[in-house]
């Protein structure tokens, strides 16, 4: 696996070696000892995915403290815009934000530590995203901040979001516990 800086310290892109032959395509997303190697250390609290339509957002989403979670997210099938805001009051890079291209052409996976807010737009219908998260699920610790107030140009005039998504509050209203 290829570890990768990104703008935001600490959020990396991944790209894992990938086996083609005559069956199909092989490769590993996640492996312990790699991953500490490169300096994540993240255990499994929980995996899930979600298949998105074009132009569906998810997010801004990330759990509170002290349940806060880390996540490794990966684009198994379609393409998807993943974007990432850094929400950790004393880093150089508070508020600001990234995005990368994840792909099931391009079969990189994302690293996002705690402290930071995540979201996507699917770029195409039936995007397969796959997501490890370092703690379980806490619905009272699960929250986020609007999509649009986070200053990024989203690709997108008339996303298809859930009422939950659209109700969350601005980044400049959001008093960071980060």
């Amino acid at each position: 696996m290829e570890f990768l800086p990104t703008e935001l310290p600490e959020v990396r892109r991944i790209r894992p070696r990938v086996f083609t032959d005559g069956r199909g395509v092989f490769l590993k997303t996640f492996h312990a000892p790699t991953f500490l190697a490169a300096g994540i250390d993240l255990s499994a609290g929980e995996e899930f995915y979600t298949i998105s339509h074009r132009n569906v957002v998810r997010g801004m989403h990330f759990h509170l403290p002290p349940h806060s979670q880390a996540r490794l997210v990966t684009c198994m099938a379609g393409r998807i815009l993943d974007v990432v805001v850094d929400l950790r009051r004393a880093s150089p890079a508070y508020g600001k934000v990234m995005a990368v291209e994840l792909s099931g052409e391009n079969r990189e996976l994302l690293y996002i530590p705690e402290g930071f807010a995540h979201g996507f737009v699917s770029l195409e219908d039936d995007s397969l995203v796959n997501y490890v998260a370092s703690r379980p699920y806490s619905p009272a610790h699960d929250t986020g901040i609007a999509w649009d107030s986070i200053g990024f140009a989203w690709p997108v005039t008339a996303p298809i979001m859930s009422d939950r998504d659209r109700a969350f509050p601005a980044l400049r209203d959001f008093n960071s516990p980060f």
